[in-house]
């Protein structure tokens, strides 16, 4: 089967493999990934993982909503479009895809720098790191990108070169039902694929927002997981960006992404 394939049949939300690895806490292609959960600015990258993501993902700014922001993604002309998606040896790259809800989040960050400017910023679920990136180009004071995947870590610190940015701190490691951070905002794209994951991050988000007042934006193309969740009747629209084609092909036909402010009654 075509990697081409395989990403047609999880366009509607990342499969319940990736699912059980945030709630388990699992995340790195191998035990040496694993025992690194946290990089900063500075931190060398593996030579040999950094030319195989450069070999084989393309960089490119086109067909999103953020052409501001260079990434390294899978597209049509890479090698593991075509592949066998077995054959890539570092677990399933969904960092290498940007996601429609991460597209909202960073698009609506860039139009509107004050959400960020001189705040502390969580990219929960960064991926690709786009989010994380639009807030420090939006003057963020502080910004953490989280993802399980030890891999999208390295991709985000290329990409923060491909935007002449200083990397910014990345955990790998899963936060959700930790001890809520202080932070001033929360952002997370597309992280509303899977009933028993929506649930953590509902009452864990729930929390960062009762004991440090944190605001929270969510971004969603409106995948059934998450319109259908108890969640959704606690967000308010903020904005609703209409995707490029090239998204929408990727993405089976979504033709919209909704960025939503979290706003839980005390009474929940």
């Amino acid at each position: 089967m075509a990697f081409c394939s395989w990403k047609w049949l999880h366009l509607l939300g990342r499969p319940n493999t990736f699912a059980k690895a945030w709630r388990s806490r699992r995340g790195g292609p191998s035990l040496r990934w694993e025992r690194c959960c946290h990089w900063s600015a500075g931190k060398s990258l593996d030579p040999e993982v950094r030319a195989f993501l450069e070999e084989n993902t393309e960089v490119t700014s086109s067909g999103h909503l953020t052409p501001e922001i260079r990434l390294r993604l899978l597209t049509p002309h890479c090698r593991f479009w075509r592949e066998k998606p077995d054959l890539w040896p570092y677990g399933d790259p969904f960092w290498a895809i940007y996601w429609p809800g991460g597209q909202a989040l960073s698009r609506y960050i860039l139009d509107n720098p004050h959400v960020v400017k001189g705040r502390s910023v969580l990219d929960l679920g960064s991926g690709c790191g786009a989010t994380a990136i639009a807030a420090v180009m939006s003057g963020a004071s502080q910004v953490l990108a989280n993802d399980i995947d030890p891999i999208a870590g390295m991709a985000m610190i290329l990409n923060c070169e491909l935007n002449n940015l200083n990397p910014f701190p990345i955990t790998i490691k899963n936060i959700i039902n930790s001890e809520a951070g202080n932070w001033d905002l929360i952002v997370l794209g597309d992280m509303f694929y899977d009933e028993q994951l929506a649930d953590g991050l509902h009452h864990w988000l729930r929390k960062c927002i009762r004991t440090q007042q944190t605001e929270v934006l969510i971004g969603d193309p409106g995948r059934y997981q998450f319109l259908t969740h108890s969640i959704r009747s606690q967000l308010h629209k903020v904005i609703e960006y209409s995707l490029p084609e090239y998204t929408r092909q990727e993405n089976n036909g979504l033709t919209s992404s909704i960025v939503w402010s979290y706003q839980p009654s005390n009474s929940l």
